[in-house]
């Protein structure tokens, strides 16, 4: 399976038509499409992970979801509670996001469409302005900081995303 990321950010007026774009979209070309609070992102690798772990458990029927589209946001939390992965979801108004598009193939008229949804910008990345979200949102202690490093939280991000799966 391939993954290809759009991130940017957008105006969301109404949550349920916007996800609703999002599934007729999927739908109309075979793929699935998941959209994530890039504020909770900590760079392409964490959202890539996720997204494989996500296919990975979805082939061996070891998921905890029937979704991918949920299994992928539950990696991306590195939490398996459904409720805490909906809180790394897309809300109403200005939001910075992240589409995670998965298929056997992503067609390029998917890939244009989704990208008509957002003003495309790098906002996937780790930075200072969303350590606080990060570290609250993956409960990274500052314990854990002092040790390995300031710079190495979005792999502290990556090793909740590898765990998830073992906490099944």
């Amino acid at each position: 399976m391939k993954t290809h990321l759009i991130a940017g950010t957008c105006e969301i007026a109404d949550v349920n038509k916007f996800l609703q774009t999002l599934r007729g979209i999927a739908s109309g070309y075979g793929i699935t499409v998941q959209a994530i609070d890039a504020s909770k992102t900590a760079g392409n690798e964490h959202i890539l992970a996720a997204a494989e772990k996500a296919i990975r458990a979805s082939q061996r029927h070891d998921s905890i979801s029937d979704d991918l589209g949920m299994e992928i946001l539950l990696y991306a939390s590195g939490n398996r509670q459904i409720k805490k992965a909906l809180s790394m979801g897309v809300r109403t108004g200005r939001n910075e996001i992240v589409l995670v598009a998965v298929g056997d193939e992503i067609p390029d008229g998917a890939i244009s469409e989704l990208e008509k949804l957002v003003m495309v910008a790098d906002v996937t990345g780790y930075t200072r302005e969303k350590r606080d979200a990060i570290t609250t949102f993956f409960g990274i202690t500052e314990t854990e900081i002092a040790a390995v490093g300031e710079e190495k939280i979005p792999q502290l991000v990556l090793e909740r995303v590898a765990l998830m799966g073992l906490w099944k």
